[in-house]
């Protein structure tokens, strides 16, 4: 008898009942959002929501078939699995199928797969994997730049079939770097740029300059090395200006017309009041009826399929990107509160796990699951309160798609299988 399975294993009931609470609130506003006229049947095949408790059907099997895979058969062919995800986003390119502009979906008869769904646990084992070599050193620039290919290949893949959305969640991975020993210096230089970028846009080159030029002076003024400081100070705001002018470049010439109008919406940067209204009839539309919508809810709520502009189909895409448009609206502030608790219980409790690892594989791949929901929760309910500039990505376990579900239900799945069996690991 293999030796793992006569030892037994202890699964995780505290994220599997998390998981489960997630998943049937999700089904329950798909519901609300995707069904026309009376509900006569929870299992209409011809309803989304009909569609989804197929889907929802496969993911238990799937869980199934996920806890009885041996745990150490994750890290042992955990570069295959990358290799096999690469290669399903690089076929996209010769047999994907477009959908609403980007070649992200493979056809299968009348029902579409899309492989970035599954990249994302493909990469957080490749990513585990290379962490926990022995000779990964991730105090060097060489050990650095691998780790980064490793996360920027599918990022490049996804970016090529215009699906800006989900490229932005392999950012998400830097997080798990930091974790793993990256200096502090990355996450200073990344949070820089996003501020320099946001500054850029809104106030120009100029203002831009002299706000860097005030502070390093701050910062030269408080070191000791004056000469050596200055030398930095002003190669670094040489640098800061390339990038401010780089950014405003990048915004006019790189993006597209509807990524542009976009940002320009979130920080306000058109003062044409003719062209901002015609903005917000076409890529603010939205945005403004979600906010209606999730307003319109108050503290209760309206109550399940009660929700006069879920009911209306007020919200374009309402069961997929902007399904947390039908939480504030029917379930009211309070709803979707408990839905924020939801996933801020499941990350802080992977994270938790995480750390209880006694192998550095799980505990990376733990914190590679955690960071991909964050990035996910984070965006996504940003972006439906226009917190954030409009960005098309799923709610995890939510948004309506059996892609999105089966992928998020391996990703999560994989680590409670790998937190199963620490116990064997002594």
């Amino acid at each position: 008898m293999n030796r793992e399975n006569h030892r037994g294993y202890k699964f995780d009931w505290i994220t599997i009942i998390l998981f489960l609470l997630l998943v049937a609130f999700g089904w329950l506003n798909i519901m609300s959002a995707s069904h026309e006229g009376e509900i006569q049947s929870y299992f209409d095949m011809n309803q989304l929501y009909g569609k989804h408790l197929i889907f929802l059907g496969l993911t238990f099997f799937l869980i199934v078939l996920i806890l009885s895979v041996e745990a150490k058969f994750y890290e042992r062919f955990a570069s295959i699995i990358y290799i096999i995800a690469m290669l399903a986003l690089v076929g996209l390119f010769i047999f994907g199928k477009d959908v609403n502009g980007a070649r992200s979906w493979y056809g299968i008869g009348t029902m579409t797969l899309q492989p970035s769904e599954f990249a994302k646990f493909a990469t957080a084992l490749a990513v585990a994997k290379y962490m926990s070599d022995l000779q990964t050193n991730m105090n060097t620039l060489k050990d650095q730049l691998k780790a980064v290919i490793i996360i920027v290949v599918p990022a490049i893949l996804i970016l090529l079939q215009n699906d800006a959305g989900s490229t932005l969640v392999y950012a998400s991975f830097f997080f798990v770097f930091y974790r793993e020993g990256l200096q502090q210096v990355y996450l200073i230089i990344a949070l820089s740029t996003i501020i320099l970028a946001v500054l850029a846009l809104k106030y120009g080159l100029i203002v831009t300059t002299v706000i860097s030029t005030f502070i390093l002076f701050i910062i030269y003024f408080f070191r000791r090395k004056k000469r050596s400081s200055m030398i930095q100070s002003v190669v670094i705001l040489l640098i800061c200006i390339s990038f401010s002018a780089g950014v405003k470049l990048f915004y006019q010439h790189v993006l597209q017309a509807h990524q542009q109008n976009r940002i320009s919406l979130w920080l306000r940067l058109e003062k044409d009041p003719i062209l901002l209204e015609k903005m917000k009839k076409e890529e603010a539309y939205n945005l403004i009826q979600s906010e209606k919508a999730i307003s319109s809810g108050g503290i209760w709520g309206k109550g399940f399929l009660q929700g006069t502009r879920t009911k209306g189909k007020f919200v374009p895409e309402q069961e997929t990107d902007y399904i947390f448009s039908t939480v504030g609206e029917e379930w009211g502030f309070l709803g979707s509160a408990f839905v924020v608790i939801l996933f801020m219980g499941l990350i802080i409790r992977v994270l938790y796990l995480a750390e209880s690892q006694k192998s550095q594989f799980s505990r990376v791949y733990g914190y590679g699951v955690a960071s991909v929901f964050f990035i996910h929760f984070t965006i996504n309910t940003g972006m439906v309160m226009g917190l954030i500039p409009t960005v098309g990505i799923p709610l995890p376990f939510f948004s309506y798609g059996g892609s999105g579900l089966w992928g998020f239900t391996i990703l999560l799945f994989i680590f409670v299988k790998l937190d199963s069996n620490k116990i064997n690991e002594w």
